[in-house]
């Protein structure tokens, strides 16, 4: 039967909740300066503070929801897709970090305003924004799923859109007075709520197993499908599997090349740090410390495997996956979390889930406020003629957080549908709505930092490229224009290197402005 969160479970969430709630009164009591101590924590953001709150940021419920996913139907491949980010972070390291620290940035996108004029700099902030609307709305989605199945037994529309609005307003209530400074400490309690709920589960999945840890690697090695759960490098050429070596060395390093060094969520953290050099050593920590956290989750998913798949590994004690709430085995985790987890744990996981989606979205508001506030509110009250003081950009700051979250909430409720539309796997669902706005800013970054080309014109245009290409190559936008069948079913990654082609051509059509060149 499937159980409601009981008494010990609701203690559990609710002690998390106070947690939070006095972190969160308690680091709001510090005096913001002015805005760039709102959205930078006035620069003295440590490496390894930095480093945590970057991998709460970026390991979302995608993670917590997505990994298990993953591991139940595939294998560790996705875990290789950690060179990808080491290979990422060491091009944002050395050629991006210092670029945007040598001119004092407060948003990434100011880089491209002093290369081509103020319109180019809208231009990539608007997109920055749409694209994190609609991978913030994605990320949301997955866990208000997650929240709605331990709340109304159900995914039902009603019951997601519930969830994500509490979700919101949560992450609203806990980052809006404090900035980022709040932000990146509340990010720590964060990271140990759902890192802290990963193991507990693993642990308590391998002790439902009756073998021995051999036995266990034996069982996922050699199954009866004929596959190999515990495969890490998968080297085919085949253009529709995202995770294969070819198109991790290529499509997955733009992507994290695009997250780490052109995406204000993360890069916000970097420039918090005190100089170039600091924020490098968080981001490599980061990137680092991201490949246990991904292991214990697929971990948990190949457990799974073997809990619900393989009766010949379980004997008498196999499970049977237990309906009981209306979905599919997308939620393979959340209905183990609700059939067979004891009371108590099952609470964790819970807090676990809301722990990721809180700090993800509190990041998320706060980033797509601060380019909101610096790059388009600022420069127009400062094109008025009239000064005014910081703390009025402070409270601008707070609005455009309020504004943001309801953009987010409304792109979780279109990806209800959207997903259900698509069938995608989880993972590849959200990692791929990031293509939309990274193909173009790519484009425009590589043109600006690797050429005396471009225009604010040819910014523009190639954003627009970018995205369009992204568009088109959707796997129900490809059928309906009736596209080759090797452009049809081309995995994410691979999409994303030809948008961001596409845009770098497009882009470096334009002339430089005779201005001396920032890049």
């Amino acid at each position: 039967m499937t159980a409601r969160l009981g008494l010990l479970d609701w203690l559990i969430v609710g002690g998390y909740g106070a947690v939070i709630a006095a972190a969160s009164l308690w680091l709001g009591r510090r005096r913001t300066a002015d805005a760039r101590d709102y959205f930078l924590a006035g620069g003295a953001v440590p490496p390894w503070l930095a480093a945590i709150s970057v991998l709460a940021t970026t390991q979302s419920a995608a993670t917590f929801l997505g990994g298990p996913d993953y591991g139940y139907r595939g294998d560790f491949t996705y875990l290789g897709a950690n060179l990808a980010a080491l290979l990422a972070a060491y091009v944002v390291a050395r050629v991006l970090m210092p670029r945007f620290y040598a001119q004092g940035l407060t948003t990434v996108y100011e880089l491209l305003g002093r290369r081509f004029g103020a319109g180019a700099m809208r231009a990539a902030g608007a997109m920055f924004l749409i694209g994190r609307v609609l991978a913030g709305g994605a990320r949301l989605y997955l866990a208000a799923v997650a929240v709605s199945m331990l709340l109304f037994l159900n995914v039902s529309a009603g019951g997601v859109l519930t969830s994500a609005a509490l979700l919101v307003a949560v992450a609203f209530a806990f980052g809006v007075r404090g900035g980022l400074h709040s932000i990146v400490w509340i990010d720590v309690i964060q990271f140990a709520v759902y890192a802290g709920a990963a193991v507990a589960m693993l642990v308590f999945l391998r002790g439902l197993i009756p073998l021995p840890l051999g036995a266990i690697l034996h069982g996922l090695a050699a199954t009866p499908e004929g596959t190999n759960k515990l495969r890490l490098v998968n080297l085919t050429l085949d253009p529709t599997q995202p995770f294969a070596l070819p198109a991790i060395l290529c499509g997955l390093t733009l992507l994290n090349i695009g997250s780490f060094g052109l995406d204000q969520d993360v890069t916000q953290r970097l420039l918090a740090c005190k100089d170039a050099k600091a924020g490098a050593r968080g981001l490599y920590i980061s990137v680092i410390a991201a490949v246990p956290v991904v292991a214990v989750f697929i971990a948990i998913g190949s457990l799974l495997y073997i809990v619900y798949r393989r009766p010949d590994l379980m004997g008498h004690a196999a499970l049977t996956p237990r309906r009981g709430v209306s979905g599919s085995d997308i939620t393979i985790f959340m209905r183990f979390i609700l059939t067979q987890a004891p009371p108590g744990l099952r609470g964790l996981a819970t807090v676990g889930v809301v722990a990721t989606c809180v700090g993800t979205t509190m990041s998320a508001l706060n980033a797509m406020s601060s380019v909101l506030v610096q790059d388009f509110y600022r420069p127009w009250r400062s094109g008025e003629g009239t000064a005014r003081p910081e703390h009025h950009y402070v409270r601008a700051g707070r609005i455009g957080m309020a504004a943001t979250g309801l953009a987010t909430l409304a792109m979780a409720a279109f990806s209800f549908y959207w997903r259900r539309y698509t069938d995608t796997p989880l993972l590849e669902f959200v990692l791929s709505v990031m293509n939309f706005a990274y193909a173009g800013l790519l484009g425009v970054y590589f043109t600006a930092v690797f050429t005396k080309r471009g225009s604010t014109a040819s910014v523009i245009a190639a954003l627009v490229v970018g995205f369009v290409v992204i568009l088109v190559l959707q796997p129900y936008v490809a059928d309906a224009l009736g596209l080759p069948a090797g452009l049809r079913r081309l995995a994410f990654p691979w999409q994303l290197c030809l948008g961001a082609a596409a845009a770098f051509g497009v882009c470096v059509t334009g002339r430089s402005p005779r201005k001396p060149s920032l890049s």
